[in-house]
């Protein structure tokens, strides 16, 4: 495989918090002050598509860049950092890293290696290119959602130790640091929130196709109308479609009020044409980081009670088609291996609509 068909990330690259925290005139105001100006915590866990060098070895030789980007939310970056550099009223935060190395919206296996190998074992019993169940073990997968194969797995157990001690390693260059730089954060926020009230939000932004990928490079195979997004965006709080308690041992992560209230914003904000065009948990219910960030709200409630201050987590997952456009769209679905270009104006322009949305909300709660 030519190293020059993929984007990589060169070898020895540690990010550091600075340079994935993003927020609106950092040359004059420090973080501390964007905190004490922001109500919202914006993260993009699966921004990343650039593969970090050290993992080049174990890609497949047929991985193209078409694919590269196709298996990351990558139009999510260039959207929330323009969304941080226009808005005083978020924070941002984005994971530089690939999904490919470990995804953050899953739990953090307690054994990489073995639910790795328990993944690559049922990938080969499916077959290559056939449809597998990796529920349970895909925090780190060896092939896409269109079950291309991403990695080139080692046949040794040796083989197969050094990719494993390889990804963890090269985690804690970007990954880990995202990790941290969302936690830290957060608990920045929380510090100014009890001490002050108001409110505190922690959003998960991503993306999602209506579309798979075919071995030409063609993105334009359906999915199953049950795992279609709205033609704007899914948001969710663990919740049924009203955003609801839907399981006692599954407790909202927003108040159902609040994100029905946030659904009406988007509306708003995204000058939708019907209301389906913003739907509440479907098809999607959202996933760890709101889940992990819901139960640490959930711990300090009386606590946040105390001090006025309402907390809550929430996933916005927008339809990729959206926010790349319909040029984009048109390239995407025709075969080839590279990816779009980002359209500024289009970016700009889904950028002052998410603001737009969180204002709407902000001023009818």
């Amino acid at each position: 495989m030519n190293a020059s068909r993929l984007d990589l990330i060169p070898r020895g690259t540690v990010f550091t918090p600075e340079q994935i925290t993003h927020y609106a005139d950092p040359d004059t105001r420090t973080l501390e002050q964007a905190i004490s100006d922001a109500d919202l915590l914006v993260a993009t866990p699966h921004s990343g598509a650039a593969i970090p060098e050290e993992l080049f070895e174990f890609l497949s030789p047929a991985l193209t860049r078409r694919l590269q980007y196709d298996f990351s939310d990558v139009a999510t970056a260039s959207i929330v950092r323009r969304w941080a550099e226009i808005d005083p009223r978020i924070v941002a935060v984005i994971n530089p890293h690939p999904r490919l190395i470990r995804d953050p919206n899953r739990r953090k296996p307690d054994d990489v290696r073995a639910d790795l190998a328990a993944a690559i074992s049922r990938v080969r019993e499916a077959g290559q290119w056939q449809k597998v169940d990796l529920t349970g073990v895909d925090a780190i997968r060896p092939v896409t959602f269109s079950f291309f194969p991403i990695l080139e797995i080692p046949e040794t157990e040796d083989g197969l130790q050094r990719l494993v001690d390889a990804f963890a390693e090269t985690a804690e260059q970007g990954l880990g640091v995202y990790e941290a730089t969302r936690e830290a954060l957060t608990e920045m926020f929380l510090e100014q929130g009890l001490e002050h009230g108001g409110s505190f939000t922690r959003l998960s932004f991503h993306d999602t196709m209506n579309t798979t990928t075919t071995r030409d490079g063609a993105v334009n195979v359906a999915r199953a109308a049950s795992d279609r997004l709205p033609d704007v965006v899914a948001l969710s709080n663990r919740g049924d479609h009203d955003g609801e308690e839907r399981d006692p041992e599954d407790r909202p992560t927003m108040d159902p009020a609040a994100l029905r209230t946030l659904a009406a914003a988007h509306r708003e904000g995204f000058e939708v044409a019907h209301p389906e065009a913003v739907l509440l948990n479907q098809p999607y219910l959202g996933s760890e980081e709101i889940r992990a960030a819901g139960a640490r709200f959930g711990a300090m409630r009386a606590e946040a009670d105390a001090a006025g201050l309402r907390l809550g987590a929430v996933q916005a997952e927008f339809l990729r088609e959206y926010l790349l456009g319909p040029a984009a769209v048109a390239e995407l679905h025709e075969p080839g291996t590279d990816w779009i270009t980002e359209d500024p104006e289009h970016i700009d322009a889904i950028a002052y609509a998410c603001k737009r949305a969180w204002d709407a909300f902000r001023a009818a709660e």
